[in-house]
């Protein structure tokens, strides 16, 4: 009788053992799946700062392009200016000596003729 009540306790021990087993596994297998969403949700994060950082490190290389370009620009346009006003006094005398007849032109002196 002994015997059996051992034998019978030994599986009630036994089966509270696998039962137990049985939990753990559970409780370990959602403890790294919690693991791995959070790894993932932390790897997520750290690329969209990578991203957002590249984004932001663009936009100030490109806005720093658009002053240099904008300043080129401007130093284009006021040579192109400055070369236009030193030819402005020659060609103004040109078109006046030929308005008036002036030999001077290169037209041979012979403006356009009146009447």
């Amino acid at each position: 009788m002994e015997l059996i009540t051992k034998i019978k306790q030994a599986e009630a021990e036994a089966h509270q053992i696998v039962e137990k087993a049985k939990a753990d596994a559970v409780t370990l297998a959602d403890q790294g799946r919690q693991e791995r969403r959070q790894r993932q949700e932390r790897a997520e994060l750290n690329r969209r700062r990578a991203i957002d950082a590249a984004v932001e490190k663009a936009r100030a290389e490109v806005q720093g392009e658009i002053k240099t370009l904008k300043a080129q620009a401007e130093q284009q346009r006021k040579q192109l200016r400055d070369q236009v006003q030193k030819k402005v006094p020659a060609a103004v005398t040109k078109v006046v000596e030929y308005v008036r007849g002036t030999p001077g032109a290169k037209t041979g002196g012979q403006g356009p003729r009146k009447g």
